[in-house]
This record gives C-alpha cells, structure tokens and sequence, in this order.
C-alpha cells in the first residue's frame, strides 16, 4: 500500500505524483528512499489545511440515516494522523486505527493523538496491504483516502475491504475530485497553463506508479460500480471543497511552495526547458514573480468521497 496527499492524502513517491491528492503513506516497502522528517511535515501540512474538508465528509457519513454505531473505524493509509485524530473526534465513542507501512509516520500519529488527548482511543498498526489485509480486524468505517489506487488489483483489495465491515459498516472511499489549483493561468511569465501541464505530467507518472505496482490490473474507475461488484450497497457520492482565495495564509502559502518544490523535484524531466525555467523563477525566494512573493496564489481543490454499506 502506499497512499498520500494530505490524509492525505498519494503517496511518497507518488506525493511526487501527489499535486492532487492528500493522505496515506509512501509506497509499499518505500521508506527507505525519503526524508520522513521532511516528507512527513508535508503530509501533515497539507492535511491540516485539508481539514475542513475532510471533517465535513466525515459528519456527512455520521449523519446519514444508514449510518451504523461506528465503534472502530480503519484509516488506510493514514499518513502522519492527521485525519485518524479527526475521525475519533468525529466518532467519540470508536477505536480508531490508523494502518500505514511507514514507522515514521505511525510516530507522527502518536504524537498527534497525545497532544490531544486521544492516545486511548487512536491506535497505529504498521502494514502493508493488500498482503496484511488479514491483520486488520473487523470495522464500523473503512476510510481509504486516496489508498486504493496505490494497490494494483483494486477491485481485489476493496472486497477485502467489504470483508472486514461488519453488517451495517460502510466503505468510504476518497478518490478522483479535482486536480488543486493555485496560480492564476497566465502568470505574466513564461507560456500561459503552467498547472494544465503540471497535470499532464502528474497523469503520466501516475500511469507509471500503477503499471508498476505488484498484480497491477486496469480498472475503469467507475467507483460506484466497483463497490457495488464487491457486493456492498452503494450509499452516495459526494465533493467536498477546499477553497482558500487569495491572499495565502503563511502556512497555505508555505504549503504551495513545498508542493510545487515536489513536483519540480519528481516530475520536472516530463517538462519542457521553459516551463522548467518558470517553475524555477516561482520557486526562487528573491524573484518578485515568485510563489513567495505573489498577491494570486489561491488554494483551490475538490475531494470526492464514494460510500458503500454492507448490508
């Protein structure tokens, strides 16, 4: 499993590929190749800011008329923790899990849920699925936010997912909404739809993280339909909005320029030299055309939530 953005949250070497997405952790058995410290700063920060978002799906799910008496919920791929805290206070009388396959950031959880109090209800559980499916245990809420598709037989993994819930549980799955958007289209330097290519390329090493995940197998990402073939009911699909205009709070701003440090980083080869070049100048604290610097740097995504109940 891997799976980070924010909660996430894509994934380490995919949060590379992460412009979009927000949550879990890094690729299976991919903690070796980053900085955690650094890695895990991210996460966290772009969870906080995906907070709002995050909290309003979760009291969607609390509110529906189905819901069921959530006393143990599953984070898949939780990333740093943030949203597994969020889920516990969300659902005060559940367990919450939060199951990653990276130490570092099943530490950050620690911390969080002390902070806050929560060490008694929010635990860690280090594993990788799909192949430590088994060492799950039974839930009320299964939350994959952007964790499913950074396991290659995906139908195969969300039936494991249905065979956990016990009658009455529900699947809640984060995926698609809206590639993030954070910089006017003409910028005033270089050619105008710099983040129409950054999508481009995100699209492309995306194509490459799945085509190389172990038992990889295409599926049309139709993902009522595929809750509905592992046999639960489908129960709503929903977008939640993150939307921070312009002018950026410092940490949304700081955030921006770490992403966009990222993508540079991970995916700067799929651009051409001028596109390359103006990411630089966004990048550079002492340009006053930069991401530092700029009045219209916004903040704006949309994250869509998918549930299933097991009858």
């Amino acid at each position: 499993m891997s799976s980070h953005a924010g909660h996430g949250h894509h994934n380490a070497h995919s949060h590379a590929h992460s412009h979009s997405h927000t949550h879990g952790s890094g690729a299976a058995g991919a903690g070796t190749e980053f900085d955690w410290d650094v890695m895990g700063s991210m996460l966290e920060q772009e969870a906080e800011l995906n907070s709002g978002p995050y909290e309003e799906a979760a009291r969607w799910i609390a509110a529906l008329p189905t819901a069921p008496k959530v006393r143990r919920v599953l984070d898949i791929g939780s990333g740093p923790g943030v949203v597994s805290c969020l889920l516990a206070e969300v659902f005060p009388e559940a367990e919450v899990v939060a199951v990653d396959p990276t130490p570092a950031l099943l530490e950050r959880t620690e911390a969080r849920a002390r902070r806050l109090g929560l060490s008694g209800r929010v635990q860690t559980l280090e594993a990788e699925l799909p192949k430590d499916a088994d060492r799950l245990g039974e839930a009320d809420l299964i939350w994959a936010g952007n964790s499913l598709h950074h396991m290659g037989d995906q139908r195969a993994a969300l039936a494991g997912f249905a065979g956990l819930l016990r009658p009455g549980g529900t699947v809640a799955l984060l995926e698609g909404g809206l590639p993030t958007r954070r910089l006017p289209r003409d910028l005033g330097i270089g050619r105008p739809g710099l983040e129409a290519r950054l999508d481009a390329a995100f699209a492309a090493r995306f194509d490459r993280m799945r085509s190389e995940l172990p038992d990889a197998r295409r599926e049309t990402e139709d993902w009522s339909a595929l809750i509905a073939a592992v046999g639960l009911t489908p129960q709503g699909t929903r977008s939640f909005l993150l939307d921070l205009p312009a002018p950026l709070s410092a940490p949304a701003r700081e955030h921006v320029i770490t992403k966009l440090t990222r993508e540079y980083e991970v995916f700067g080869e799929l651009l051409d030299a001028d596109d390359r070049a103006v990411l630089e100048r966004l990048l550079d604290p002492e340009d006053p055309a930069g991401v530092h610097h700029r009045s219209d740097v916004y903040l704006l995504t949309a994250r869509t939530v998918h549930l299933g109940r097991r009858d």
